[in-house]
């Protein structure tokens, strides 16, 4: 949890070309999953924020194995595309990704994981993300391609257009 004074979080700011950018430390929430694990989520402010939401995403050496992350780091959830709010803050989505991985029940990798992390753009607020529940789809700016996910016995057939 990000709260002021504990250690167990740590923040650190730069600028890098007109953005503004923090990698906040965080720790996996005790008697989860991902307990005592440390992970790092990279902030990039623009200069709209915070009626534009940062983008957020996992970073450096240990990125969550979570259906939800992507193992280039990129995370599909709501509030950071959007649901996001001028009333969010850097505390509460820290507190919104460690909600959401310490009610992960199954350590596994988003089903499209593979072919999102060779073909997404680097930027994860550039991917149109559909949630369904539990059940997300994405889409790419990619002309005339199916793709198939089966999420949780589900299959989901979709078209991909510009």
């Amino acid at each position: 949890m990000l709260n002021e004074g504990e250690e167990s979080c740590k923040l650190l700011g730069f600028f890098h070309h007109m953005e503004i950018r923090w990698i906040v430390d965080m720790e996996g929430a005790p008697g989860t999953l991902y307990e005592g694990e440390k992970f790092q989520l990279l902030f990039k402010f623009s200069g709209r924020y915070p009626f534009d939401s940062p983008q957020v995403m996992f970073t450096g050496e240990n990125i969550p194995v979570h259906p939800h992350v992507y193992s280039n780091g990129h995370i599909c959830l709501s509030i950071l595309t959007e649901d996001w709010s001028p009333a969010l803050s850097v505390q509460s989505v820290c507190l919104s990704i460690i909600s959401m991985l310490s009610s992960c029940k199954e350590k596994r990798r988003p089903p499209d994981n593979s072919f999102y992390v060779r073909t997404c753009n680097k930027n994860p607020k550039k991917t149109k993300w559909w949630y369904h529940g539990e059940y997300f789809v994405t889409t790419f700016l990619i002309i005339k391609k199916t793709l198939l996910i089966n999420s949780k016995m589900s299959f989901l057939y979709f078209s991909l257009h510009r």
